[in-house]
């Protein structure tokens, strides 16, 4: 018999997924594995083996789905969140090398100066909605520009990724309301990652030219393009929308980013540490594991808090305080290991110049309404922040 603590806490419940930290609390003071009843699953909440969990991709595999169900028949495979080596290595080597010097400092240079043309224009606004105006606009303008997709319709990135992050966990009420507009966006994506639909120019048809020496498929480049474009997109405006609300919400902390704006990439990392804009994945053991005394069966699912990990006053001192100028190296806000988020180094520098901007142009900001909330089975963000600014 199994000797593990367990739980009845649905992490997946509106009012945790609202505010998950109180039941991040308790799921660490279970021990270092639990079992949550209501889906018969084992979980891991604590810095320590989410960590090591992530990394070991040999015995805690993601080919078998990073949702509570597997695989989503419904959802193309994706060649580089829900595969293993050696498949996964290839997709991965192609999307580095997209990621030349030469074309990162092209995008640097293009985030940058749409950073400085869209705070300026909100900063003379003065009140603006931070989710909808920075967090969302920004993203949806720089990242499917740079892959060379047209502009109208992009909102349908949205709804793919709101429906995709909620698919990952369990058939309720969440992912049930997120499905028709996600399937319906499914058909605008796929058509927009096609090669003929991508401008020449764009990193889109980089990947393409990969298929053409014979690395990948043409359909594997197709879905090698729409992963790309959508991690660079939801995990950027989570993230960015979740460090505003901290900055506006922390005065002093935003008054020190002010004051030195070479801070904002460490803040954007302390953002991604206080409140994590992909909470929780899913891994399948691929034998048995014992840990803490007792045994993981063998083809078992486990959800890893990566959230709960970034908050594990274990790892991080006063761990509920937001500090940007906190040595932040080693959150795992996106992943760790083999299967990190592949737009992360999209996601930073779109967090970088944002917040380097504003610091330069803004004194204060300030909520002026309470934020609304989005709910999602997987990702953790809102739907709005109103907010003044005082120019610098």
């Amino acid at each position: 018999m199994s000797q593990f603590a367990s739980t009845r806490i649905d992490p997946f419940a509106d009012e945790v997924l609202r505010d998950p930290y109180p039941a991040y609390q308790t799921f660490r003071e279970l021990g270092p594995v639990f079992r949550i009843e209501p889906y018969d699953i084992w979980a891991m909440a604590r810095y320590e083996q989410v960590d090591s969990t992530l990394k070991d991709w040999q015995t805690f595999i993601s080919g078998e789905g990073v949702g509570l169900k597997g695989m989503n028949p419904a959802l193309p495979r994706p060649m580089t969140l829900q595969i293993d080596p050696p498949d996964h290595e290839k997709g991965r080597r192609i999307l580095a090398r997209t990621m030349s010097p030469g074309v990162a400092k092209n995008l640097r240079d293009t985030f940058q100066k749409e950073a400085e043309r869209k705070i300026g224009e909100l900063v003379e606004r003065g009140t603006f909605d931070a989710m909808t105006d920075l967090a969302i606009a920004y993203p949806l303008k720089v990242f499917p520009d740079a892959i060379g997709v047209s502009e109208e319709g992009r909102e349908n990135l949205l709804a793919w990724s709101t429906f995709v992050f909620n698919s990952f966990g369990p058939d309720n009420h969440i992912l049930a309301r997120s499905r028709d507009p996600g399937l319906t966006a499914q058909k605008w994506i796929m058509d927009r990652c096609a090669r003929s639909a991508l401008r020449p120019d764009g990193i889109g048809t980089m990947i393409y030219e990969a298929a053409d020496a014979g690395e990948i498929t043409e359909h594997e480049a197709t879905h090698l393009v729409r992963p790309f474009l959508t991690a660079g997109v939801d995990t950027t405006i989570n993230g960015l929308g979740n460090t505003l609300l901290a900055l506006a919400s922390h005065p002093m902390q935003f008054a020190k980013l002010h004051e030195r704006p070479a801070l904002a990439r460490n803040a954007f990392e302390e953002g991604l540490r206080y409140d994590s804009p992909v909470q929780t994945f899913f891994r399948t053991t691929s034998r048995e594991v014992e840990m803490a005394g007792d045994i993981i069966p063998a083809r078992t699912k486990v959800l890893v808090f990566m959230a709960s990990a970034n908050r594990d006053p274990a790892r991080w001192q006063e761990p509920e305080r937001f500090d940007v100028e906190r040595p932040v190296t080693g959150h795992v806000g996106f992943g760790s290991g083999i299967h990190a988020c592949v737009g992360q180094m999209i996601a930073r520098l779109e967090g970088e110049l944002v917040l380097t901007e504003l610091a330069k142009r803004v004194k204060s900001i300030e909520l002026i309404a309470e934020p609304e909330r989005m709910l999602n089975n997987t990702l953790r963000g809102l739907k709005s922040m109103p907010v003044r600014v005082t120019a610098a």
